[in-house]
């Protein structure tokens, strides 16, 4: 009897092991983007000039302790799709929508060590790539392309264009990677020579990268004391320290899950560009009207979007014509 129960025992311990490897693989494996389910946009908005693939910022907060996100939790995906939500009035006139669902990595990990975090985010990073591959060869058919993310989903984006759009055909199809609320450096720059920052309104094949700050703030954890990131100032579209005016700020808009504009007020900040931490310093707001718990106040990360949003929304426009315009004169 002693022996038998060992040896249930034993089985016992040895199923568990099989159900928790075969979990942990799950949760690590590839996913398969011909499931219409791991898509939040798929080809939305029909005869636009081009593509956008965008990708969503950070919405797992891990309360549980997780380190990605699981697409089995519903409530995290409408999250998930509210936040794409927020950032498609943008785009959506100009571009047709994908957004892929991915296994993000939660909040806390922005905190952790720099290798830890980094383990998690190749999850992440390889759900996006997956993704970006599946809709190049399934949808795209040689559009030109907008790539977008913000914070989390344009650290991402960053990351692929390091990656891939080093190749010549890839690089002729981008309008531009709008890669707002992540930090482009000279690491960056030197590691990846193809990478091209903007340097006006309407160059194309180039990244659109800032990050928000009140005068005065001198660390976040996008981008840490000490580093100093690039920049466009998406008011003037100067890369120097040249201010821009409230005047030049055609509206900031506050949206809600929905998408809806709930709140729209022009001229609201005006904003220039620090030339030693390169962040985007707005001008004519209190820090304290934009307090939020997860960042301190000054630290107008959350608002990048939305205090821009008009300037954006036009750009976006101006950038893929200008990308036509250049391909009919080069014919």
């Amino acid at each position: 009897m002693f022996i038998m129960r060992k040896k249930l025992i034993s089985f016992i311990c040895i199923l568990l092991a099989v159900v928790l490897i075969s979990c942990q693989s799950t949760a690590s494996g590839e996913l398969d983007y011909s499931d219409s389910s791991l898509w939040a946009y798929w080809a939305i908005g029909d005869e636009k000039r081009a593509d956008v693939f965008l990708i969503c910022p950070t919405v797992d907060m891990g309360q549980d302790g997780n380190m990605n996100m699981s697409l089995d939790d519903e409530a995290l995906k409408e999250s998930f799709l509210g936040a794409l939500n927020m950032e498609r009035g943008i785009y959506e006139d100009w571009c047709t929508l994908y957004a892929p669902y991915y296994r993000q990595i939660t909040f806390p990990l922005y905190s952790a060590d720099e290798k830890v975090m980094e383990h998690y985010l190749e999850t992440a990073y390889s759900d996006i790539e997956d993704a970006f591959f599946y809709y190049l060869e399934n949808s795209n058919d040689g559009r030109p392309i907008v790539l977008a993310g913000f914070s989390q989903g344009a650290q991402l984006a960053l990351m692929l264009l390091e990656d891939h759009f080093d190749d010549e055909a890839l690089q002729e199809q981008l309008v531009a990677a709008y890669c707002i609320g992540w930090r482009v450096t000279d690491d960056d720059l030197d590691q990846y020579p193809h990478l091209r920052l903007a340097q006006e309104e309407d160059d194309t094949g180039v990244i659109i990268a800032f990050n928000s700050e009140a005068e005065g703030v001198e660390n976040s954890i996008i981008v840490p004391a000490g580093v100093r990131t690039h920049a466009i100032n998406p008011l003037n579209w100067k890369t120097d320290s040249t201010p821009a005016m409230a005047d030049e700020n055609l509206g900031a808009c506050f949206t809600d899950y929905s998408g809806a504009v709930t709140k729209e007020v022009k001229k609201l900040c005006g904003a220039y560009i620090d030339p030693h931490r390169g962040t985007l310093r707005v001008t004519g707001i209190a820090p304290e009207d934009y307090s939020n718990s997860l960042f301190p106040d000054g630290v107008y990360h959350l608002y990048d979007y939305q205090f821009f949003f008009r300037n954006l929304q036009e750009n976006v426009g101006v950038r893929v014509n200008a990308f036509f315009e250049q391909k009919e004169s080069s014919e």
